[in-house]
């Protein structure tokens, strides 16, 4: 079962192998297995999808493994209908716990949970003899019409990588590797394996990669797996800059990078990029690989570099199997059903009508068919067949077991129907009438974005009718990500659940009757309207170029940028009960790039219920050198308070994440100067704020040249009085002639030298201006060329 061997057999192993076997151990084997090496001894490794849940298909790790049938049951995945039901959709699959999807867990905030959800992943892993789950993944919900964005967990890398950085460590602590993805920029299905994610480095690097390098330092995933998309048009499995230069020699990462299921295009270049395991078999590229190794257009020593990763994975896989392992699919059940109940968010509650009174109502009536058939989770190779369903409509007769309930369908309101009349009347008489709405169920998932931010079928105008006839009126979202909401102001409170899991209908339950205190707060920004996010202008690209055109500003970034108000805002959730914030301090005065300090505050819980309280800590940059967001999540923290209790919170932020990426620089830098520390219930609910000052280099706009504008020298004190002095001395100038040549400088628009030169001829030749602004340049601690 173990495979106890020393890091030098590997390399021997490596030696002994014949180039058709290199190949293949660093290709699939079927859809979801490594290649063994019954020559050399060398054992297969076993994974499979599962972001949310363990999809162990039976046909496809248990069935015939020629590649005619696979391609057809990979395909058959990919292509799947979730509305015909999972067993429909996706054939044989083993039950296993279907969590809350990413977009809904997400919204606790909770990292000790997003752990246990890993501890709890491994164990059915390790039950069904599954040594890699393929996820977490943790692309950024750039626009909500993503179709992928169930599984994903923000619009902001922080809370994204903390969130990952647990699921990761409590699979691979328990024996099961991770499979971190999809590296980088998969941000929408449209064209997906074709359309270019065009983003310019600083995006790139402060939003889409941070929240991959921030899960990488803190968890160290055994596998990375390559996006099918280009990025800035070069296919991400082949992209040496992502896979080599930033992954590698940037982070420092040194596990396997696997491909996206047949993501790779071209072979040879994928290995040389830093790609190193093909997924699934291919025996086309397996070809193309050993003939392009015979050729020399991919050196032996890169394919005898990835078969060494291989190999290693191949132990660190083989010696965390638990033989005879179970799980506890009860206790799972129960994991689920709390992990969706924290992460529900209130979003309205209009004359606190929730937390309802089940031992009062005497009529309650449903809506939506999602009350009896729950809408769980997104569609695509991530979809699990549950272990069982916890259905809405028998939870709340529990919860309120003297109740008349009625059921009604959305159809059932149809004009002229023979029920409209009766579902009407039903409504009318009810104390309270709980509207259970959704988006279409199995259109978009993996390989199909959302086309527009609206319910199905009908249900938009149906709540703006019914809330019309009845003011006692509750809304519980099933969605992937954000949705519109014309009728907010008909309706007295609404509940957003996501994508909850199997025990989104239990969880959904104790909310409304006020067994459970709702916590969750948004990880997303809800907009108005589709037309304000910020990428509408230029989502989905066209001839297959996807430009991200806010650059920076995703998100709520985006919205703070253009004082736009949104729907609800990113970090926004409510309670049954109110906290206070108060008596913010900060450990130190000053910090520089490499300081670790920690932001204080008291947290008061000034209600009658015990609740708990997501408290955000934001960095606001007082006078950025380029172009920054208003203000930026930097850390967060979940505090569990009783009525009128209160805790000192104490959050730890590293400087590191205060920083921002030059491109022209190619370094991660801090201003120097005051920014403000905000503590804040949501990005739009700021409550406490302390100055800090940061120790840095005092940095031009841009690096300086011979072209630079004179106002770029002159905007720092520092560079100023040495340029004085240049001036001074290449010149013979005295102080006052100085001053007066500084000024003149200062109102010039041409390039510092021919400033210099319109005054002073060719007293100063451009190769000595050049000199000293190299010097200078230095002087400030500019490193050009110099990789992050």
């Amino acid at each position: 079962m173990t495979w106890n061997i020393s890091d030098k057999e590997l390399g021997q192993l490596v030696e002994q192998m014949t180039l058709e076997e290199k190949v293949a151990m660093v290709s699939g084997c079927g859809l979801w297995r490594t290649a063994a090496n019954y020559r050399l001894n060398i054992p297969e490794v076993l994974m499979t999808d599962g972001t949310y849940g363990v999809r162990y298909s039976i046909e496809q790790i248990d069935g015939p493994q020629d590649s005619e049938s696979q391609l057809a049951a990979f395909l058959g995945v990919v292509n799947a209908d979730l509305s015909r039901g999972v067993e429909g959709a996706f054939g044989s699959t083993r039950p296993a716990t279907c969590f809350p999807n990413g977009s809904s867990f997400a919204c606790s905030w909770d990292v000790d949970l997003a752990h246990e959800l890993g501890e709890a992943l491994a164990a059915e892993c390790q039950a069904f003899g599954v040594n890699i789950l393929l996820g977490p993944g943790i692309n950024i919900r750039r626009t909500p019409l993503a179709g992928r964005s169930y599984e994903y967990y923000s619009e902001d890398p922080v809370v994204t990588g903390e969130i990952a950085a647990a699921v990761i460590n409590g699979m691979q602590e328990n024996g099961v590797g991770a499979s971190l993805k999809h590296f980088a920029c998969n941000n929408s299905e449209v064209q997906r394996t074709t359309m270019s994610s065009v983003v310019e480095e600083r995006a790139l690097r402060e939003i889409y990669l941070a929240g991959f390098e921030r899960a990488i330092r803190k968890s160290n995933p055994w596998t990375v797996m390559s996006s099918y998309n280009r990025l800035n048009d070069v296919q991400a499995a082949e992209n040496h800059w992502l896979l080599t230069e930033v992954l590698r020699d940037d982070w420092g990462y040194d596990g396997v990078v696997v491909s996206d299921w047949h993501g790779i295009k071209d072979r040879p270049a994928s290995l040389n990029a830093g790609n190193d395991l093909d997924m699934p078999e291919s025996g086309a590229r397996k070809q193309e690989l050993l003939e392009a190794v015979e050729a020399g257009r991919v050196p032996t020593e890169v394919l005898d570099r990835s078969c060494l990763r291989m190999l290693k994975l191949v132990r660190l896989a083989r010696n965390n199997i638990k033989p005879n392992a179970t799980a506890d699919y009860k206790k799972h059940h129960a994991l689920s059903q709390r992990m969706a109940a924290e992460s529900i968010v209130l979003l309205r509650n209009e004359g606190a009508l929730l937390p309802l009174d089940g031992g009062q109502l005497r009529k309650i009536a449903l809506v939506g068919a999602a009350a009896t058939e729950p809408v769980i989770q997104g569609s695509g190779c991530a979809t699990t067949r549950p272990t069982e369903v916890d259905i809405p409509l028998a939870e709340i007769r529990l919860m309120a077991p003297g109740a008349e309930i009625s059921f009604h369908v959305v159809s059932d309101f149809e004009a002229g129907t023979s029920t409209e009349a009766s579902a009407l009347a039903a409504v009318d008489g009810a104390d309270v009438v709980l509207f259970f709405g959704n988006t279409e169920v199995g259109y978009d998932g993996e390989g199909s974005d959302r086309t527009h931010l609206n319910l199905h079928d009908g249900q938009d105008e149906l709540i703006e009718r019914l809330s019309r006839r009845n003011g006692k009126f509750v809304v519980i979202l099933a969605t992937p990500d954000a949705v519109v909401m014309p009728w907010i102001d008909r309706t007295a409170a609404v509940l957003a659940a996501f994508f909850g899991g199997q025990g989104a209908g239990h969880a959904v339950a104790q909310v409304l009757f006020g067994k459970q205190n709702p916590c969750g707060k948004l990880t997303v920004t809800f907009p108005v309207q589709l037309e304000d996010t910020p990428g509408f202008l230029t989502y989905p690209g066209e001839n297959n170029r996807h430009i991200y055109s806010e650059g920076i500003n995703a998100g709520y970034r985006s919205y703070d940028k253009r004082k736009l108000a949104p729907l609800f805002p990113f970090g926004f959730g409510m309670s049954f009960t109110s906290f206070e914030y108060a008596n913010i301090a900060i450990d130190v005065d000053t910090i520089d790039a490499s300081s670790t300090f920690k932001v204080s505050f008291d947290v008061t819980n000034t209600g009658s219920v015990a609740g708990k309280e997501i408290a955000q800590i934001y960095a606001r940059p007082h006078a950025p050198r380029l172009i920054r967001p208003i203000r930026e999540l930097k850390g967060f923290a979940k505090i569990a308070l009783l009525p009128g209790e209160t805790r000192r919170v104490e959050v730890t932020i590293e400087a590191r994440d205060l920083r921002y990426y030059d491109p022209d620089h190619r370094q991660w830098l801090l201003d120097a100067g005051d920014l403000i520390i905000e503590v804040a219930a949501s990005s739009r609910d700021i409550r406490l704020e302390a100055v800090l000052r940061a120790q840095a280099p005092a940095l031009p706009s841009s690096i300086l040249n011979v072209e630079s504008q004179p106002y770029l020298v002159l905007e720092q004190e520092f560079a100023r009085k040495r340029f004085g002095t240049f001036l001074k001395e290449q010149l013979g100038l005295d102080d006052e002639e100085t001053e007066k040549m500084l000024e003149y400088c200062g109102g010039s628009f041409l390039g510092i030298h021919n400033t210099v030169a319109w005054v002073a001829g060719d007293k100063i030749s451009k190769t000595n201006m050049a000199a000293f602004l190299d010097n200078l340049n230095k002087e400030m601690g500019v490193v050009v060329g110099k990789a992050a």
